[in-house]
């Protein structure tokens, strides 16, 4: 078993264990009604866009999310959390050091022995949670879920979800698929980035991600035999039929959303075998991007 394989099914306990551990966290996390912004790099980044669209639409409080490459600095928060599986991001450091003074800054981490631990003012560790993988699963479900908890949103159902995503066949014929679009709406359409990026990682696949009803604005016409259409939560009306018009195959996201994600892992890791890829090696990749001053 690939580790990418064993981190993936070891999500179920650990969202169970972020949820648990939510409120001991709860002074290092945004309070309702602060203005927040949330950044991060690659999976991080999309996490963040969950996140932060998540908060904002439940009302409890204004609500972005950056790259931290791209944060605008001259901009006013009241809090930035920073997501950051190895705590060495070069970007991620770069930007709590010039937010020190300026912000409350929040980093969200799987390893508290690492330049992140001084970077940042309030240090949430999910080292249960870290990876000996490349490639992002188990560490961006569970701070997802943490958040989730956080803000009073984790549902009963998530973790069961979870199970029977892990459990249930991939449906048939997906995994000789030659393209992938995902789709969410609202805070799945981060979900639906990150779901993009695993199968271009691990399974060197090519995949789009849009927001659903933007979907029919054009990318569509890519849609055919042999690719698949992949709806992260609640499809607009009538978008099944149309996919299915066109001779693609339509996956419908029947669980949570986020278990909806761990689906998509286990697709990434079975279509990197069926190609002869390594999921844990995926190409021109490294665990942290730490840039040469």
């Amino acid at each position: 078993m690939s580790h990418v394989e064993h981190e993936l099914n070891s999500q179920p306990e650990c969202w169970t264990r972020a949820a648990e551990e939510a409120g001991r966290h709860a002074g290092a996390l945004p309070a309702p009604g602060e203005r927040v912004a949330f950044v991060g790099c690659g999976t991080s980044y999309f996490m963040a866009q969950a996140a932060a669209v998540l908060r904002e639409s439940t009302g409890q409080g204004e609500s972005d999310a950056f790259a931290a490459s791209e944060f605008p600095r001259g901009r006013s928060y009241d809090r930035v959390v920073a997501l950051t599986r190895s705590g060495t991001t070069t970007e991620v450091l770069d930007l709590l050091g010039a937010l020190r003074g300026n912000a409350r800054t929040t980093a969200v981490t799987a390893d508290p022995a690492t330049p992140v631990t001084t970077a940042a003012d309030d240090l949430v560790v999910l080292d249960f949670a870290d990876e000996r993988s490349v490639v992002q699963t188990r560490f961006a479900t569970t701070a997802f879920t943490l958040l989730r908890a956080h803000l009073g949103l984790h549902p009963d159902t998530a973790v069961a979800d979870a199970r029977t995503a892990l459990s249930v066949p991939l449906p048939e014929g997906l995994v000789g698929c030659t393209q992938f679009t995902f789709l969410g709406r609202g805070w799945t359409v981060g979900l639906a980035n990150e779901a993009g990026l695993k199968m271009r990682e691990a399974a060197l696949s090519w995949t789009e991600s849009y927001p659903a009803m933007e979907y029919r604005h054009g990318p569509i016409s890519i849609t055919s035999h042999g690719t698949a259409t992949w709806m992260l939560g609640e499809a607009p009306d009538g978008l099944e039929e149309q996919v299915r018009g066109t001779g693609g195959l339509w996956v419908a996201g029947g669980l949570d959303p986020l278990a909806e994600l761990l689906r998509v892992q286990r697709l990434a890791v079975a279509v990197a075998a069926a190609r002869g890829l390594d999921p844990d090696r995926p190409r021109h990749l490294t665990r942290s991007v730490i840039l040469a001053p």
